[in-house]
């Protein structure tokens, strides 16, 4: 990637409406005239179907599109964002190939987009070699712009990942939480197989041999390399951890 200007890079920054970091948003007296362009530009009518992705005029023909199936799609030309996903939701879709010929483009496209939205994802197609120096400063970007920076490795995935923010749009949060297990016998498995490179399969067997987990810690590493499918190396492993002291000194 070509090093641009960290001057001017800091400048166009400085200039962007940034969304505010307190929930509780200032009173500000615009013009007539602001007030009018403000809500020529925040709202646009909702979809004609609740379930669509609205998709700006622009992004018509960009190869993502292919792999939206289970979405329907609207094409508009009143919003900001490339697409909006859910009420409060949009997408702005950037080619890292495209990122690296013009690096001012997302700092433009985030200043339009102003305090739009509460979730702002930036969708990053990597499709150069050397991605590096490119992620590097559009995460930097994504910390001051309050976005979500999300990887596709190709039009496909992105496309996908357009179609999952959609879907997920009124769905709870436990769905991607982590599921805490109730039963006790559950708990021991999922505790074993914490130590690495000890599996589901080997933590079920190891209490089915030996009955408790008070068992599996007496054992010697003898003992241990003989449960079926263990071996000798993970007994090894197994039994320095269980030795280990619980309390560091």
């Amino acid at each position: 990637m070509d090093d641009f200007d960290d001057d001017s890079f800091n400048d166009i920054l400085g200039s962007m409406e940034m969304p505010p970091t307190s929930p509780k948003k200032p009173k500000v007296e615009p013009s007539s005239n602001q007030a009018q362009a403000a809500t020529a530009i925040t709202i646009a009518k909702p979809a004609s179907n609740p379930h669509s992705v609205l998709v700006h005029s622009k992004q018509r023909g960009n190869p993502i599109l292919k792999s939206i199936l289970n979405v329907p799609l609207e094409f508009r030309d009143d919003i900001v964002p490339d697409y909006v996903v859910g009420r409060t939701s949009c997408v702005l879709f950037l080619s890292l190939k495209y990122h690296n010929l013009n690096p001012d483009y997302i700092c433009q496209r985030l200043k339009a987009l102003g305090k739009m939205y509460e979730l702002r994802v930036l969708l990053v197609q990597v499709d150069t070699p050397e991605p590096h120096n490119a992620l590097k400063s559009l995460t930097r970007i994504s910390l001051l712009a309050d976005l979500t920076m999300m990887l596709a490795w190709n039009a496909e995935e992105a496309g996908k990942i357009i179609e999952t923010y959609k879907q997920f749009e009124k769905r709870p949060p436990d769905l991607i939480m982590e599921r805490v297990e109730s039963n006790p016998h559950q708990k021991l498995v999922a505790a074993l197989t914490n130590i690495k490179p000890v599996n589901k399969t080997d933590a079920v067997t190891l209490l089915q041999t030996f009955g408790n987990l008070g068992n599996v810690i007496t054992a010697s590493e003898e003992r241990l390399s003989q449960v079926m499918g263990l071996g000798p190396r993970k007994a090894k492993r197994l039994y320095k951890t269980l030795q280990e002291p619980f309390l560091s000194k």
